[in-house]
C-alpha cells in the first residue's frame, strides 16, 4: 500500500537486507492510506512554499547580505578597527611607556635605593642588636634560673614525700569506711532489688511489644488486601484491556502519520522541483529567449552597422584630428625656438663655440654601433 515503489537496484545479499518487519493487521493498513493522501494534500504547499523560501533566501544571501555584509565589514575596519590599532600604536602605547618610565624613575629607583642605603644598615644593626640581646637572656636562663628552678624542684619534692606519708594511715581508715558503708549495702540492693524489678518491667515491655506488633501484622494485612482487592486490580483490568489497546493504537496512528509526513515530504520535493523547472522553463522561453533573440538578431547586427559606419570613421577622424594637432603644436614649437634664437643673435652676436676637451670615453662616431663589431678600444 506505499505510494512509492522501492528503488530498482541489485539484489540485496543476506548480511545487507533489512530486518523483516513484523506483519501488519488489516487496521494498519485502513490507517495508512487515508492518512498518507490527507497529509499529501496538507504537505505538498508547505513544501512548495518551503523551496521557494529557500531560493528567495539564497539570493538575498548572495545578492544583499553578502555584499551588504562586506562593506559593512569594510566600513567597520576603516571607522573602528585602523582608529583604534592607530590610537593604540601611536597614543596609548607610548604614554603607557612615558607612564612607566616616570613611574620607575619617581617611585622605583628610590625604593630601591632606600632599601640598599638605609634599609639594609638599619635591618644589619637590629640584627646585631638581637643577636646581643638573645645572647644575654641565654645567659641569665643557663646561670640564674635554671639552679633556682632546680631548687624549687628539689623543696616540693621534700614536701610531697612528708604529706604521702601523713596521708597513708587516713587513706586507709577512709577506704574500710566507704566499702561497708556504702559499696556493700549498694551491691546488696542491687541483687535482691533492682535486678528482678528490671527482669519483670523488660518482660513486661516485650510483652507488650509483642501485642502492637501482631496488632499491626494483622491491620496490615488488612489494608493490604483491600488495596488490592479495591485499587490494585481495578487499574491492572484498566491497564491491560482499556489503557493498552488504546496505546497500540495511539502508536500506530503516530507511526503512520510520521512515516506518510516523510513520503509526503519527499513526494512534494520531487513536485515542488517538477514545478520550479516548468517555471523556470518558462521563464527562459518566455523572457530570456526573446531577449537573446533580439540581442542576437537586432542589437548585434545594428551594433556592428554602428560601429563600422558611425564609430570606428569617428575614431579615425579624431585621430587624424589629434594627428594634425600635434604636428601643427611641433612645427608651431620649432618656428618660436627658430624666432628667439634670430632675436638672440642679432642682440648679442654669434655665441662661441666651446673648445674641445679630452675625455676618456669615446665620441659618438667612434663608439660601438650595432653594425660593427669593433670598439674604440680595439680599433686601430
Amino acid at each position: 500500500m506505499d505510494l512509492e515503489k522501492p528503488p530498482a537496484g541489485p539484489p540485496a545479499t543476506p548480511s545487507a537486507q533489512p530486518p523483516a518487519r513484523a506483519p501488519e493487521g488489516c487496521l494498519v493498513v485502513a490507517v495508512r492510506l487515508p492518512v498518507r493522501i490527507v497529509v499529501l494534500v496538507l504537505v505538498v504547499p508547505v513544501r512548495m512554499v518551503w523551496d521557494a523560501l529557500v531560493v528567495v533566501g539564497r539570493f538575498l544571501r548572495d545578492a544583499v547580505l553578502r555584499p551588504l555584509g562586506r562593506a559593512l565589514l569594510w566600513l567597520g575596519n576603516a571607522l573602528f578597527v585602523l582608529p583604534l590599532i592607530g590610537l593604540w600604536r601611536y597614543i596609548v602605547v607610548p604614554v603607557v611607556k612615558a607612564l612607566g618610565r616616570l613611574v620607575e624613575m619617581l617611585l622605583v629607583v628610590p625604593v630601591v635605593w632606600a632599601y640598599r642605603h638605609v634599609l639594609t644598615p638599619l635591618g644589619h644593626g637590629v640584627a646585631w642588636l638581637a643577636r646581643g640581646i638573645g645572647t644575654g637572656l641565654a645567659w641569665v636562663y643557663a646561670r640564674v634560673l635554671t639552679p633556682v628552678g632546680h631548687a624549687v624542684g628539689r623543696l616540693f619534692k621534700g614536701i610531697g614525700a612528708v604529706l604521702a606519708a601523713v596521708g597513708v594511715g587516713a587513706y586507709t581508715a577512709v577506704a574500710w569506711l566507704v566499702r561497708h558503708l556504702v559499696v556493700l549495702p549498694a551491691g546488696w540492693v542491687h541483687r535482691w532489688i533492682l535486678a528482678p524489678a528490671g527482669r519483670a518491667i523488660a518482660w513486661c515491655a516485650q510483652g507488650v511489644w509483642r501485642l502492637l506488633t501482631l496488632l499491626a501484622t494483622g491491620t496490615g494485612l488488612v489494608l493490604y488486601w483491600t488495596a488490592r482487592i479495591l485499587v490494585v486490580l481495578p487499574a491492572l483490568a484498566l491497564r491491560r484491556w482499556v489503557l493498552a489497546p488504546v496505546g497500540r493504537f495511539l502508536a500506530v496512528v503516530a507511526r503512520e502519520v510520521g512515516e506518510a509526513l516523510g513520503h509526503a515530504w519527499r513526494i512534494a520535493g520531487r513536485i515542488s522541483r517538477a514545478v520550479g523547472r516548468f517555471l523556470g522553463t518558462l521563464f527562459r522561453w518566455i523572457f530570456v529567449e526573446p531577449v537573446r533573440w533580439v540581442y542576437r538578431t537586432v542589437l548585434t547586427p545594428v551594433g556592428h552597422v554602428v560601429r563600422d559606419a558611425v564609430l570606428r570613421p569617428a575614431a579615425r577622424a579624431a585621430r587624424s584630428v589629434g594627428r594634425t594637432a600635434r604636428q601643427t603644436l611641433a612645427a608651431a614649437r620649432e618656428t618660436a625656438r627658430q624666432a628667439r634664437a634670430d632675436v638672440r643673435r642679432m642682440l648679442f652676436g654669434e655665441s662661441r663655440e666651446p673648445e674641445a676637451v679630452h675625455r676618456r670615453e669615446p665620441s659618438g662616431a667612434e663608439a660601438r654601433t650595432l653594425g660593427r663589431s669593433t670598439t674604440a678600444l680595439t680599433k686601430d
